[in-house]
C-alpha cells in the first residue's frame, strides 16, 4: 500500500510554508542551471497565431504549498519566454498553463490562496502520486520536480516482518542497519524511479523536457554514509530513548520506518538510461553548505524536518508525542553536528528530454 501524507499545511509556525527556507536555498543554487538548460535544450515548435496562441503546459510535481514552487515556475516561464524571443517568436508568445501536483492530502487551499496575484499563467491542481500517470498522453511541454523524489511510495514490507532478515528492529532509517535492509530500501527507490520516469515518457510531448532537483549523496559513498540520512537517524534515537523511558511502545518504534532514500548520481543516471524514449541532456551535482553549528541551527533544521514529517509521525504514533519528540530531536541533531564528517550530501540537477512514444 502506498504511503500518502503531506507537508504541514497552513502558514503557522510549524507549517511547510514557514519552514522551507533550506529547500529555497537549494532551488536558488540550481536556478541558473534550470534557466540555462531550458534555453539551451528547449525546441520551439511554433504553432501560434494572433487568433490562437500556443498553450505551453508546465507541471510541478510534488509542489507542496509554496512559496518555493511559485519561484521555480517563474524561473521556468522566464526561461521559456526568453527562448521564444531569441527564436524570433516574441510577437506570438504562448499562453502558459501550470499544473501543481501533490498527494491528495496536500493543503491545496493554502497553495491556491498563496498564488501570486501578478502571475502570468493559468493554474490548476492535480492530486495524486507522481509515480503514476497524471496527465493525458503527449500533453505536457515541460515538467519539474524539486526535493520530492527522495520520498518512497511505500516502506518495503520486509522491514516490519519479524521473520524477515530485513526486519529493521529499533531503527527508523537504513543507517546502521543490515545489508538486507539497505537492499530493500534501494530496490524500492529504483522501482519508484522507474515508474516515475516511465509515466513521464507518456505525458511529455515529443522533445518535452523534465527538470529534476533531488537530494543526493557523494559518488562512491554507501547509502548509509549519507549525512542527510544520518541526521534523520537521530530522530530514531529520540524515539528509542522515549521507548526506553516507557513513554512509547517499543513495538510502535520497531514498526516505523521513514520512507526516504538518498541516492547518488550514478543510481539516478542508471534508472533514466534504462527508460526508452528518454535522454539525459544535463547532469550536475551541486553542493551547498547546510551545516549545523549552534543549538539555534539545530532548532531551525528540526522545524524544517517537522514540517515535512509531522503528518507521517502523527499517523503512526498519534498526537501526544509530537512536541516532545522534536524537542529531543533538536538536542540529538546538535550532538550529531559535532561528529566529524569528511563528505556532505548535496543536490543533483538533472535535465531529461523525451522522444515521445508514437
Amino acid at each position: 500500500m502506498e504511503t500518502s501524507f503531506s507537508m504541514n499545511g497552513g502558514d503557522g509556525p510549524n507549517s511547510y510554508t514557514q519552514n522551507s527556507k533550506i529547500q529555497k536555498e537549494g532551488n536558488d543554487q540550481a536556478k541558473a542551471s534550470l534557466s540555462n538548460s531550458i534555453q539551451e535544450k528547449l525546441i520551439i515548435q511554433n504553432h501560434s497565431s494572433a487568433e490562437k496562441p500556443q498553450v505551453f503546459s508546465i507541471a510541478d510535481l510534488g509542489c507542496s504549498v509554496g512559496p518555493n514552487t511559485f519561484a521555480c515556475v517563474n524561473t521556468i516561464i522566464e526561461a521559456v519566454r526568453l527562448k521564444f524571443q531569441t527564436h524570433g517568436s516574441e510577437s506570438i508568445l504562448p499562453e502558459f498553463h501550470v499544473f501543481f501536483n501533490d498527494h491528495v492530502a496536500n493543503d491545496f487551499n493554502t497553495l491556491f490562496r498563496s498564488l501570486p496575484l501578478n502571475r502570468e499563467y493559468m493554474a490548476a491542481g492535480v492530486p495524486g502520486s507522481f509515480c503514476g500517470r497524471l496527465f493525458p498522453k503527449a500533453s505536457m511541454n515541460l515538467m519539474h520536480s524539486a526535493f520530492a523524489l527522495h520520498w518512497l511510495t511505500k516502506i518495503p514490507e520486509e522491514l516490519t516482518d519479524k521473520e524477515s532478515p530485513a526486519w529493521n528492529k529499533g531503527r527508523i532509517t537504513y543507517v546502521g542497519s543490515s545489508n538486507d535492509v539497505i537492499e530493500a530500501y534501494t530496490a524500492q527507490f529504483l522501482r519508484d524511479m522507474e515508474d516515475f520516469f516511465t509515466a513521464r515518457t507518456v505525458e511529455l510531448v515529443n522533445n518535452g523536457l523534465l527538470a529534476i532537483l533531488i537530494l543526493c549523496r557523494p559518488e562512491g559513498t554507501k547509502p548509509s554514509e549519507s549525512t542527510i540520512m544520518q541526521g534523520f537517524d537521530r530522530l530514531g534515537h529520540a524515539f528509542t530513548e522515549m521507548a526506553k523511558e516507557g513513554l512509547l511502545s517499543e513495538a510502535l518504534v520497531d514498526s516505523f520506518n521513514l520512507p526516504i532514500f538518498i541516492p547518488n548520481a550514478s543510481e539516478v543516471k542508471k534508472v533514466v538510461s534504462s527508460i526508452q524514449h528518454l535522454s539525459i541532456e544535463k547532469l550536475e551535482e551541486i553542493y551547498y553548505p547546510t551545516k549545523i553549528v549552534t543549538h539555534e541551527d539545530a532548532r531551525v533544521s528540526s522545524l524544517h524536518i517537522r514540517a515535512a514529517m509531522e503528518g507521517l509521525i502523527r499517523q503512526h504514533f498519534g498526537n501526544k508525542i509530537i512536541d516532545e519528540i522534536f524537542k529531543r530531536f533538536i538536542r540529538k541533531l546538535h550532538e550529531f553536528s559535532k561528529t566529524p564528517r569528511h563528505l556532505q550530501d548535496g543536490i543533483l540537477f538533472l535535465l531529461v528530454k523525451c522522444n515521445a512514444i508514437p
